[in-house]
């Protein structure tokens, strides 16, 4: 009994692992069939969109110019994801842009705010404002 009861637990245990980023993701499915009004930018914002898959974003640098509006927007094309920049306290969910003013110079890290699975730790980027 008690080795079947072991086999269950790993079982259940890896299936939660696997579903951290390999999951679907409703809202995205939901934004790809309707795009929301929101998800363009306000004014004359830059408009950036980031894509993530598990483990990796499909940029990993992006420039900007001080006082730059910048409007960010995450899109999930596999798993869950969300972006925080370190620096300006921003959290990026996805199909919900972030719009601010790049108004600190320097570079700043963004990551993977949600824990995602094995390879979460990979998942950094630089937010460059000249």
């Amino acid at each position: 009994m008690n080795k079947w009861m072991y086999t269950a637990v790993l079982l259940l245990l890896a299936a939660f692992v696997a579903t951290g980023c390999g999951g679907g993701n409703k809202d995205n499915d939901k934004a790809a069939s309707s795009p929301a009004a929101s998800e363009a930018p306000a004014g004359d914002a830059k408009a950036i969109t980031i894509n993530a898959k598990n483990f990796e974003f499909d940029q990993q640098e992006i420039k900007v110019k001080k006082g730059d509006t910048i409007s960010i927007t995450l899109k999930n094309t596999q798993g869950l994801h969300t972006i925080k920049i370190n620096g300006y306290d921003k959290v990026i969910k996805a199909n919900k842009p972030v719009t601010f003013t790049a108004d600190q110079a320097g570079t700043f890290e963004f990551i993977c705010d949600t824990m995602c699975g094995s390879g979460h730790a990979d998942m950094i980027g630089k937010l460059i404002v000249e």
